[in-house]
C-alpha cells in the first residue's frame, strides 16, 4: 500500500494545503490494470441498477401523489414498483459500489471469480427487472428485502445471491494484510476489510433462516423471517461503507479530520464486532420468536450507533474548521472538490434525519419510511460523492461544474422533502405500505403531507437522473477524447 503516492496525487488535483499535516489523510488510490477494468465494471452495474430504480420510483412516486394517483389503477402498480425500487436501488446499487470498493482494496488474485461473480449479479439483477413484465407473483413487502413471489423474481434474487457470495469470498481471500501501524488509507482499508466480514455473516444468517424455518409458514410471514437476521447485519455493511466514505470524501476535499485512525479503526472494530451478536441471535433464541428479532434490532442501534456518532462529528468539525479557515485565508473550494463537499454534507444531513426521526417511530405507520428513506439516502449520497472521486481514478474526466455540485444538493433536498412529507403525514397515522385510496386520506392535513412526499420524491427523482447525466458525461468526454487522440 502506497499511501505517500496517493497522497501526492490526490494533492495534485487539489489545492495543495500549506501546513504540515497533523492528522493522516483518509485515502486510498486505485490500482491500474485488471483492478481497475474490474472496478469500472462494477461501476457500470450500479449505474443500471440506478437507472432501472429510477424508471420505477416513477410509477412508484406518482401511486401515492393525490389528484394524481385518481388516473391509475395504482395499487397493484405501486407494490410492484415497490419491490423492484427498494431491490435495485438498495441491493443491487449497493452490492454494486461494494464490489467496486473491495476490487481496489483487494489484490489481483481471483479475477476469474470477480468476473464470474459480477457476471452472476449483473443477470440477477435483469431477471429481478423483468419479473414485473412476465412474472405473476404477488409482491410481498417484506423488510430489508422485499419480493415478488414468482419464479422469475426468486430466481433472479437467488442468482444476485450467488454472485454476493462468491464476490465476498474473493474479496476475503484477497482482502490486504494490515500491520500494526495505521495511518488514514490503513484505516479505511480496514473499514473495508470489516464491512466484507459483515457482508459474509449476513449470508450466513440468510442461509440459516432458510434452513431453521418453522413448517407451514409462507407469504410475508415467511419471508419476513428469512431476511430479518441477514437484512440487520447488511445494516452494518451499508454503515461501514458510508463512514469509510464520509472519511474519504472529508480529506479528498481538502478538510482536515480531527480524529486520530487509530481512534477511526477502533470504531470500525467496535461495529464489526457488534455483527457477531447474529450468530449469538440465532444460537440463544428460535428465529421465529419475538427474542430474535430484538436482538438483532439492538445489536443495530448499539453497534452502529457507537461508531457513527464520533465519525460524523469529526466529519462535521472537519468540514466546518476548514470552511471558516478557507474564509480567512485561503480560497474557495476547486471545482473537483465542491461536487465531493456538497455530496458530504447532504450524505451527513439526510442520514442524520433519518436518525432523529427513527427515534420517534411509534405504530406502523409512514415514519418508518421516512427513517429507512433518510438512513439509506445517507448512505446513497455518500457513494455517489464517492463515485464523483473516483472518476479520474477510473480513467473518466475529473467531475466539476455547477450542475454536479447541484445534482447531490438536488437530489438531498428532494429526499428530505419526501420524508419531511412522510412525518407530517405520519403523526396523522397514514399507514405504511398502501397507495391510491387505500390510503385513506381524510384531512387537508394529510393531503399536504402526503403532497410534500410526491413533490419531493418527484425532485429526488431528477436529482437521481441527474447524477446518471454527470457521470455519463464524464465517461462520454473520455470517450471522445481517446476517439480525437486515436485520429
Amino acid at each position: 500500500m502506497n499511501t505517500t503516492a496517493g497522497t501526492s496525487i490526490d494533492l495534485a488535483m487539489h489545492d495543495v494545503r500549506p501546513n504540515a499535516a497533523s492528522f493522516d489523510d483518509y485515502l486510498l488510490v486505485i490500482p491500474e490494470g485488471a483492478q481497475r477494468t474490474l472496478a469500472r465494471s462494477w461501476l457500470w452495474l450500479g449505474l443500471l441498477a440506478l437507472i432501472g430504480a429510477g424508471l420505477f420510483s416513477v410509477l412508484l412516486v406518482l401511486s401515492r401523489t393525490p389528484v394524481i394517483n385518481e388516473w391509475f389503477p395504482v395499487v397493484d402498480f405501486f407494490r410492484v414498483a415497490l419491490v423492484v425500487h427498494v431491490d435495485l436501488s438498495v441491493l443491487v446499487w449497493f452490492v454494486a459500489l461494494a464490489g467496486l470498493l473491495w476490487s481496489i482494496n483487494g489484490s489481483e488474485r481471483g479475477l476469474a471469480w470477480a468476473w464470474f461473480a459480477l457476471a452472476l449479479c449483473t443477470a440477477g439483477a435483469v431477471l429481478m427487472s423483468l419479473a414485473p413484465f412476465f412474472g405473476r407473483g404477488e409482491a410481498i413487502m417484506a423488510n430489508y428485502i422485499p419480493v415478488l413471489d414468482d419464479g422469475w423474481f426468486i430466481t433472479g434474487l437467488v442468482v444476485f445471491a450467488a454472485g454476493g457470495a462468491m464476490l465476498v469470498l474473493r474479496s476475503l481471500f484477497t482482502a490486504p494484510k494490515l500491520g500494526v501501524t495505521f495511518d488514514g488509507g490503513g484505516a479505511l482499508r480496514f473499514g473495508l476489510n470489516a464491512s466484507v466480514v459483515s457482508t459474509a455473516v449476513a449470508l450466513l444468517a440468510f442461509g440459516w433462516s432458510y434452513l431453521t424455518m418453522p413448517a407451514g409458514l409462507d407469504g410475508k410471514p415467511y419471508y419476513e423471517i428469512l431476511f430479518w437476521g441477514g437484512g440487520h447485519a447488511l445494516q452494518f455493511t451499508w454503515t461501514l461503507l458510508m463512514l469509510a466514505g464520509w472519511l474519504w470524501l472529508a480529506s479528498a476535499s481538502g478538510a482536515r479530520v480531527p480524529l486520530s485512525p487509530r481512534v477511526t479503526l477502533l470504531m470500525f472494530a467496535l461495529a464489526l464486532v457488534s455483527v457477531f451478536i447474529t450468530p449469538y441471535a440465532y444460537l440463544s433464541h428460535d428465529i421465529a420468536s419475538v427474542e430474535h428479532r430484538d436482538l438483532h434490532t439492538w445489536a443495530m442501534r448499539f453497534g452502529g450507533g457507537v461508531a457513527i456518532l464520533p465519525v460524523s462529528l469529526a466529519v462535521v468539525i472537519a468540514l466546518a474548521a476548514d470552511a471558516a479557515s478557507r474564509r480567512k485565508t485561503r480560497p474557495a473550494a476547486s471545482a473537483a472538490q465542491a461536487p465531493l463537499r456538497a455530496a458530504l454534507v447532504s450524505s451527513v444531513l439526510l442520514f442524520a434525519a433519518g436518525g432523529v426521526i427513527g427515534m420517534f417511530i411509534s405504530g406502523n405507520n409512514v415514519r418508518i419510511p421516512a427513517h429507512y428513506h433518510g438512513s439509506i439516502v445517507g448512505v446513497t449520497l455518500a457513494l455517489m460523492g464517492l463515485v464523483y472521486h473516483l472518476l479520474p481514478q477510473l480513467g473518466y474526466r475529473t467531475v466539476s461544474g455547477r450542475l454536479a455540485v447541484l445534482q447531490p444538493l438536488i437530489y438531498g433536498a428532494g429526499q428530505l422533502m419526501h420524508i419531511i412529507g412522510l412525518v407530517w403525514s405520519g403523526g396523522y397515522g397514514v399507514q405504511r405500505k398502501v397507495a391510491g385510496a387505500e390510503q385513506v386520506l381524510r384531512s387537508t392535513g394529510e393531503v399536504v403531507g402526503m403532497g410534500l412526499m410526491g413533490l419531493g420524491g418527484l425532485i429526488a427523482i431528477i436529482g437521481g437522473l441527474l447524477f446518471i447525466v454527470v457521470v455519463a458525461g464524464s465517461m462520454r468526454r473520455r470517450n471522445v477524447r481517446q476517439m480525437e487522440q486515436a485520429s
